[in-house]
């Protein structure tokens, strides 16, 4: 049953270092991750603040606090998965402090705006840095990805003790807004209301002059971004783009979905083979998060996906190319939205996370990598937690070694008083013993088929025709209708079976 056992690892607070650059409240801190390792979970996950750790000018780290916070986590014996957070703290959904990126970066900007994401009115979103300046040397003579590389290489040198004992076992990659592979289509600063379908957020002059030369090279100058795509919180219907026969599925609607999604996957890909760089040879595995955008998922269009860049629609898998570029890099695919249920969203929004949920990890399990999730919202109940332990298992478990399907990891998001509340967490610890296929805590991961070999160097770059290949769109794999380990004592198909063969037997 141990090869069924999946590692289980909570979220820390967004502000656990400070925008100073200061790690408060240590004591409370290490009282809340001795009760959280006595309640059996693997490790925690933490967001590693860029706009806190160089935000005294280029290449000018300090890595004090979080060197404070890890000797901590060490000593109660938890495992870390670190995200390298190089985007703003602020403006998403649960988002309750700000952490903007460095200053020194967005002074540039000052001069020079285009640096950021833009929407078709002009406005700019300072999240992220805009994908079109991976390459542009405008900060202090260095592009994008290399700030990017240089922060991971100095994580890397300032955190061996750690990396070298184990302890940090995982490098989570941010590669946009909330750490997540897309564009920031649906920003709540400005003004986005769920379920609105959000933008396409590409007119700033780099990615612009990018999308021209696309065009020209493919013998179409005259193409030019959508004009009829509406606005943050429209439907589908009221726009053209959208809307039933719409510019989404015309030539120059799917050159531009094709060009737009394309940037992601090589702005992923290009900053996951600096990550492998940095971290060459650690033991450590590589992520990189995919954001679970349900609503509109039963819309015929996907606008909010398109608009994010997941170019998915029924008969093309907007997903196992990200999974394809993943798999050259050893990374693991982490995505959000597992607790969700179909029947919990409003009827208006044509949300499906269920289906969502299948299509994703279903791609990655057909690239051959592993998948990890999160939950994306904050529950304590057990209809939540019956969820997550269904996707976590598809299939149930296989009491003769590792089940057909299974994620390799579960960040639950995330640590606060209302999960150490004592009912709540009561029933966390039930979950988290559900998450272990009813096993104690295991401290030996190559138990449970998770020991860690030195990270290898990327395999060949795989080209964006092949990435393309895996565009096909396939059925999920099967998923039962309910877990078979229930944090609530209810059966499950397997459970029930089970339970009818102990009946035959043991009368």
């Amino acid at each position: 049953m141990l090869l069924n056992y999946v590692p289980i690892y909570v979220m820390l607070p967004l502000g656990v270092v400070t925008a100073e650059n200061v790690f408060q409240g240590k004591d409370e801190m290490e009282k809340q991750l001795t009760k959280l390792k006595d309640g059996g979970i693997d490790g925690i996950m933490v967001d590693v603040w860029w706009g806190v750790i160089e935000a005294k000018g280029p290449k000018q780290y300090d890595w004090s606090a979080y060197r404070s916070l890890f000797e901590l986590v060490q000593h109660i014996g938890l495992k870390i998965q670190a995200i390298m957070s190089f985007h703003q703290c602020g403006g998403n959904v649960g988002d309750v402090v700000n952490i903007p990126i460095p200053q020194w970066v967005r002074d540039v900007g000052e001069t020079d705006p285009d640096i950021f994401y833009t929407n078709k009115e002009g406005k700019r979103n300072k999240e992220y840095l805009s994908i079109g300046v991976d390459h542009q040397p405008l900060f202090a003579g260095r592009t994008a990805i290399q700030l990017y590389s240089d922060y991971m290489k100095s994580f890397r040198e300032n955190m061996s003790d750690f990396l070298e004992a184990g302890v940090i076992i995982d490098i989570e990659v941010g590669l946009g807004p909330a750490g997540e592979l897309r564009y920031p289509s649906y920003p709540q600063t400005l003004g986005w209301v769920f379920p609105g379908i959000g933008e396409f957020i590409c007119y700033d002059k780099y990615l612009e002059a990018d999308f021209k030369e696309a065009a020209a090279n493919a013998g179409h100058p005259e193409y030019e971004f959508p004009k009829d795509a509406g606005t943050l919180n429209d439907t589908p219907k009221d726009t053209g783009f959208f809307g039933k026969n719409g510019t989404y599925r015309t030539e120059e609607g799917q050159f531009f979905l094709t060009w737009y999604s394309n940037k992601l996957l090589i702005h992923g890909d290009e900053i996951l083979d600096e990550a492998n760089q940095a971290f060459l040879g650690c033991k450590v595995k590589l992520a990189a998060k995919v954001s679970g955008i349900h609503w509109w998922y039963n819309d015929s269009s996907h606008a909010a996906e398109l608009t994010a860049g997941y170019y998915n629609l029924y008969g093309r898998d907007g997903y196992r190319p990200i999974a394809r570029m993943l798999s050259r890099h050893y990374g693991i695919l982490n995505f959000t939205c597992l607790e969700m249920r179909n029947t919990e969203q409003p009827a208006n929004a044509l949300s499906a996370p269920q289906e969502l949920v299948k299509q994703v990890l279903s791609g990655g399990w057909r690239e051959n990598i592993e998948v990890a999730g999160e939950n994306a919202l904050a529950r304590y109940d057990a209809t939540a937690y019956n969820q997550i332990l269904l996707n976590v298992r598809p299939i149930g478990v296989n009491k003769n070694g590792p089940p057909k399907y299974m994620m390799y990891g579960m960040t639950y998001l995330r640590l606060s008083d209302d999960l150490l509340q004592e009912t709540n967490f009561d029933l966390f610890k039930i979950f988290v013993k559900k998450m272990h296929a009813d096993q104690d805590y295991c401290p030996n991961a190559q138990k449970f088929n998770h020991e860690l070999a030195p990270l290898e160097r990327s395999k060949p770059k795989i080209s964006i025709e092949d990435l393309l290949k895996a565009t096909e769109g396939l059925a999920p794999f099967p998923w039962n209708s309910k877990t078979d380990l229930p944090v609530d004592g209810s059966v499950g198909l397997l459970g029930g079976l089970l339970q009818k063969i102990k009946s035959l037997f043991f009368k």
